[in-house]
């Protein structure tokens, strides 16, 4: 039984294995890769994107999806082994996994952050349990620490963009928001970019730093592909002759250390971080931008970036449904 809920469970091999056939069905659909199956969909927290396209995978695959929205209609769930449950969460994964697992063909499972840090985000406590107590495959939907099928999506559309990403250069930038944001969509850039063999640049303030362990294994992909990883405190070093410009907010190191108003101020404090047509005109002439989305406009990313006819947000968006629809075929496959 396979899981695919970090980039280590694919590997370069197994991203380049997606991608290629993410691109050729892309080009020409394939038949109903999924029929008569159901891939049981669990969320911790709100999703549109997500949702929509693995819902839509499904249903054009001839299978079907069944939502569950984690304490609105389905029990608030304990994942922690040994509590003592007296709060609000009524079921614990140990019963919940399992006996989903034996309506379902397959698993996805949607859960941020929860704020206790970059330590705790690093052994991703939640997805980790249903992968140890599910008796089928489980994909992640986003994690605390990885965001698997957003960076097959980024890659996928740098390479639709550019023809290929060895070597090619591109920046994954921290941009400002209104507050601290979890880190499983840039760890998830880095990790697919450098599975992919691109020089990456990662541009943040001081204090922003991501976690050694994602590093050490972006830097192991990089290796193997070819590619290279750099980091600077400078946006304008990162940029220059960069093809690409990813843009994501994300939280300080220490966050947990902080209080609300001391991050928000340390947030405030690097406005000027905010990707604009000046910003992108420090990149190559022909440079792509690329965002996850959701996006606060004018805060995270101006308008006259998002607006311009270098923005690939939509078609990174779009890229979600046929990397999935890849990916859970891989999966299933590698599970036989």
């Amino acid at each position: 039984m396979k899981h695919v809920t970090h980039i280590k469970d694919l590997g370069p091999a197994g991203v380049e294995a997606v991608l290629s056939q993410a691109e050729a069905w892309k080009k020409k659909a394939p038949g109903a890769l999924f029929p008569g199956s159901i891939l049981g969909m669990v969320f911790f927290n709100p999703s549109l994107r997500t949702r929509t396209s693995f819902e839509a995978v499904m249903l054009r695959g001839g299978g079907n999806a069944i939502i569950l929205d984690v304490g609105a209609g389905v029990w608030k769930l304990e994942h922690r082994e040994g509590a003592v449950m007296n709060l609000d969460r009524a079921e614990h994964l140990k019963e919940a996994a399992p006996v989903l697992s034996r309506f379902v063909d397959m698993l996805g499972v949607r859960t941020f952050s929860q704020g206790g840090g970059d330590e705790e985000d690093e052994v991703d406590p939640i997805i980790n349990a249903f992968r140890k107590w599910a008796t089928v495959p489980v994909v992640s939907m986003e994690s605390a620490r990885e965001h698997p099928c957003q960076g097959l999506a980024d890659v996928l559309t740098l390479r639709e963009t550019f023809g290929s990403t060895k070597k090619l250069p591109v920046t994954l930038t921290w941009a400002p928001h209104i507050k601290p944001l979890p880190k499983a969509v840039p760890n998830s850039f880095l990790l697919s970019a450098a599975a992919a063999g691109c020089e990456v640049r990662v541009a943040h303030p001081p204090g922003f730093e991501l976690h050694p362990a994602v590093r050490a294994e972006a830097e192991a992909y990089a290796k193997a592909t070819g590619g290279s990883i750099t980091y600077t405190h400078e946006q304008d070093e990162a940029l220059a002759g960069s093809r690409a410009v990813y843009a994501k907010s994300w939280g300080p190191t220490a966050a947990a250390a902080f209080s609300p108003n001391d991050v928000t101020a340390l947030l405030a404090s690097y406005s000027g971080w905010m990707p604009t047509l000046r910003t992108m005109s420090r990149a190559a002439k022909d440079a792509a931008f690329l965002h996850c989305l959701p996006v606060r406009r004018n805060v995270e990313v101006a308008d006259e970036v998002l607006d311009h006819p270098s923005s690939r947000v939509v078609d990174e968006a779009g890229n979600r449904f046929h990397v999935q629809r890849a990916l859970l075929h891989w999966m299933r496959s590698q599970s036989l």
